[in-house]
């Protein structure tokens, strides 16, 4: 059967240069998306290396301490020696005092260390130029605010949203995956996301859903590595992976007249979402008779 598109490996040499080209510049932003990652929420804890205890403190906050001095313990220990950090963790669990700050020299700490990336003209991040602004850090650490989340959120829904639409128009052109597993590697990353970016707002208000986080973004990760490396297998490396090499007995497979497995459970979800209209239809029905009512008679009292 004569394929409806063009695949990868039968474009223009310009063509292919321009999709290697978007791949490895999005490919090479992921990999410096997840190392800032290890040195800011992977850093929460104080040790390297993101863990479950990194993502509540940075979503749900650790309760046990201050915003300030939980910063000093972790993502920011680098940034001053012990000596200075120890002063200002001295300061604020004395009160945070304005007197205090300035008579015990905590302000030349901050304008030594922290102020040359904490002022007005750096972009999301606080002020602390600004003593009151400062003065909010040193109460407990809640984790991020409502309204950092709802920043953040819309921003990764938007970018990240973007980069996926064209990794995954270029894998579309992929012509060893069949149809259904083109569907699933192309509708998985947006689906990650959305849960990615929930995941959040359920741990700012419940510390167990922080594996909600880890297991979201993985499924991004590997949904991306996916469509990456057979978009540009296909383009440059047919022959050689798919004719010559380990790829050819994939290829095999999947011509097979033989039901598979991956083929079993996808009419298993087929049959699955054809059930869920009328469950739906069936839920708000018994709502409207059940629930509904109950709610009236309450809001009424």
């Amino acid at each position: 059967m004569t394929p409806k598109f063009i695949p990868l490996k039968d474009h223009d040499t310009p063509i292919k240069v321009l999709f290697t080209g978007y791949l490895c510049t999005v490919g090479i932003g992921y990999l410096f998306a997840l190392i800032q990652i290890l040195f800011t929420h992977g850093m929460a804890d104080g040790k390297f290396g993101l863990s479950i205890d990194d993502i509540v403190y940075s979503y749900y906050g650790n309760r046990s301490g201050t915003v300030l001095e939980n910063q000093l313990n972790g993502a920011m220990k680098a940034n001053a020696p012990d000596k200075e950090r120890f002063a200002m963790i001295e300061w604020v669990r004395n009160g945070a005092d304005e007197d205090e700050y300035k008579e015990t020299g905590i302000e030349k700490i901050v304008e030594t260390r922290c102020v040359m990336c904490h002022n007005e003209t750096a972009s999301g991040i606080p002020n602390f130029k600004d003593f009151k602004t400062l003065k909010t850090y040193t109460k407990e650490d809640g984790g991020a605010t409502f309204a950092s989340l709802t920043r953040v959120s819309h921003i990764h829904l938007f970018g990240i949203s973007f980069i996926f639409m064209f990794v995954g128009l270029i894998f579309s052109f992929a012509e060893t995956p069949t149809t259904q597993y083109k569907c699933i590697a192309i509708g998985m990353p947006y689906a990650f996301l959305i849960a990615d970016i929930l995941s959040w707002w359920l741990t700012k208000i419940d510390p167990m859903f922080a594996w909600l986080v880890m297991f979201a973004g993985m499924g991004m990760a590997v949904s991306f590595v996916f469509m990456w490396a057979t978009s540009i297998l296909e383009m440059w490396f047919y022959r050689p992976v798919f004719i010559n090499g380990l790829g050819s007995k994939y290829l095999q497979w999947r011509d097979s007249q033989e039901v598979s497995i991956p083929d079993r459970i996808w009419v298993v979800i087929k049959t699955l979402a054809g059930q869920i209209k009328p469950l739906v239809a069936l839920t708000r029905e018994m709502w409207l008779i059940h629930i509904t009512p109950i709610i009236n008679k309450v809001l009424k009292k």
